[in-house]
């Protein structure tokens, strides 16, 4: 039978004497290489949304991916998004892939841009959704700030940090939410030291490398790369993007109306035909 988000089997590869949770489905009949995904904070491999890891499967491999000590994953939780990346790059080898293409969403987008960066072998296109550069503008709104570490996030929390404001967005945040708990064996949530390394993590994330031109670090990402936010992103500003967009040599920009952090959860079907269009051509 084909696997599916709800079935796929929760795997674990060894790296460094730590168990690396991932999840791996889809279509192995084509030349497109394996999209791996990286989550955002304090996210698992059940934070994705189905219709987008399944829409995306039909197409090629889709691995779904834990960092060190997240959810499943053993290990003490990293505290700077270069370990991260270097972890991801270290897991994807051990998968014996050579190359693959990167999905990072939120704190995942900046591990993505670092894995690009200091791994630009093993990535042939990036993804690049709800994030921003390293020294980008880090002005959240206020309510970010209480309802992003809350121990159980409600309902409530993901509309206000992940949608847009109208009434259909709010529809589409709740069909979302749905769709996101429909797999029975959930992981486990991730632990308050995941949360506590990874806010260290974009602390230490926020400095400019450079004052005179901080975003030069992007020029070295040399491979196609999609990004995406919505109009109002409240958590990681949208200006960031075109930060990115600006920056990034290969860069294909896309915001979408009345959407926030998590565009790609709101408009779903709008997203998986924008994003095979970019991993086929």
């Amino acid at each position: 039978m084909n696997q599916t988000h709800l079935t796929a089997p929760t795997h674990f590869v060894e790296v460094n004497g730590d168990r690396f949770a991932y999840r791996r489905w889809g279509n192995t009949a084509t030349d497109q290489p394996p999209l791996f995904f990286l989550q955002h904070f304090r996210g698992g491999m059940d934070h994705w949304d189905p219709l987008m890891t399944d829409g995306l499967a039909a197409g090629r491999e889709v691995i779904l991916f834990n960092g060190r000590g997240v959810a499943s994953s053993s290990g003490k939780p990293r505290t700077r998004i270069e370990d991260m990346a270097d972890d991801a790059a270290s897991v994807i080898r051990a998968l014996g892939l050579s190359q693959v293409d990167v999905l990072g969403f939120s704190l995942g987008g900046f591990q993505a841009q670092d894995l690009t960066r200091r791994h630009p072998d093993l990535v042939r296109k990036l993804m690049l959704l709800g994030t921003g550069p390293r020294g980008g503008n880090p002005d959240s709104e206020p309510g970010v700030a209480e309802r992003a570490p809350r121990p159980i996030p409600t309902v409530d929390d993901f509309l206000y940090l992940f949608f847009g404001r109208s009434e259909a967005a709010k529809l589409a945040g709740r069909a979302f939410w749905e769709r996101r708990h429909q797999r029975k064996d959930q992981d486990p949530p991730s632990s308050p030291a995941v949360m506590y390394a990874q806010i260290e993590a974009n602390v230490l994330h926020l400095p400019r490398l450079s004052e005179d031109d901080p975003f030069a670090h992007l020029r070295d990402i040399k491979q196609p790369t999609f990004i995406l936010n919505g109009v109002n992103d409240v958590m990681i500003p949208t200006v960031n993007s075109f930060y990115m967009a600006r920056n990034i040599p290969n860069a294909l920009l896309f915001v979408y109306p009345d959407a926030g952090h998590a565009a790609q959860f709101q408009y779903p079907e709008r997203f998986l035909q924008h994003a095979i269009q970019f991993l086929s051509e």
